[in-house]
């Protein structure tokens, strides 16, 4: 159902648009926060056509279709935005990765986390560059500032994490050098 309240969400904020041309706009905006190939987007334009939320507007050559949202497409879209209650259960890679450290060899582990750190800052750029070009309250400015909290409590774990490793191996270190610690 988010694919569909995506397109839906496209053509309502872009006006009028063919499976390619949504495709685009998905990749220009929407894939920050939602991922959907060519695969999926073509079909599911076809379905929400069956079933009256889009209409063909009209036919190219090549039997591209631009499409336009219906009144059932736009009542669609707000239900969606209102009464469906997000998936908060996330598969995350990086969380997993988090999980998984302890398993690491701790420089293996330092050298994970400092890559993600780099990633985040990245990241957190690409998005600042972004949000440059948007309007206060433009589509997508809510989503771009939420990423850009997301990546700041990311960029605030991974210090944080790299700090406790370091500091883990200098307390074992010390122990070490200690005459208890001694092998």
């Amino acid at each position: 159902m988010s694919l569909r309240a995506a397109l839906l969400a496209l053509i309502e904020a872009g006006g009028p648009a063919s499976g390619y041309d949504l495709t685009k706009r998905f990749e220009g905006s929407l894939a920050y926060v939602w991922q959907a190939s060519h695969s999926q987007i073509y079909p599911e334009l076809n379905r929400m056509a069956a079933d009256g939320l889009l209409q063909v507007e009209s036919e190219g050559s090549r039997g591209r279709k631009t499409y336009s949202i219906t009144e059932a497409g736009e009542r669609e879209l707000h239900r969606w935005l209102l009464e469906t209650k997000p998936e908060q259960r996330v598969r995350n890679e990086g969380a997993l990765r988090a999980f998984l450290i302890p398993l690491l060899p701790r420089e293996e582990a330092l050298d994970l986390l400092r890559e993600e750190l780099r990633h985040v800052e990245a990241r957190r750029a690409e998005l600042e560059t972004l949000l440059c070009d948007v309007g206060e309250s433009s589509f997508g400015r809510y989503a771009l500032e939420r990423g850009l909290r997301h990546l700041a409590a990311s960029r605030e774990w991974a210090l944080w994490a790299i700090e406790r490793l370091q500091k883990s191996e200098e307390a074992r270190t010390e122990t070490a050098r200690t005459p208890t610690g001694e092998l």
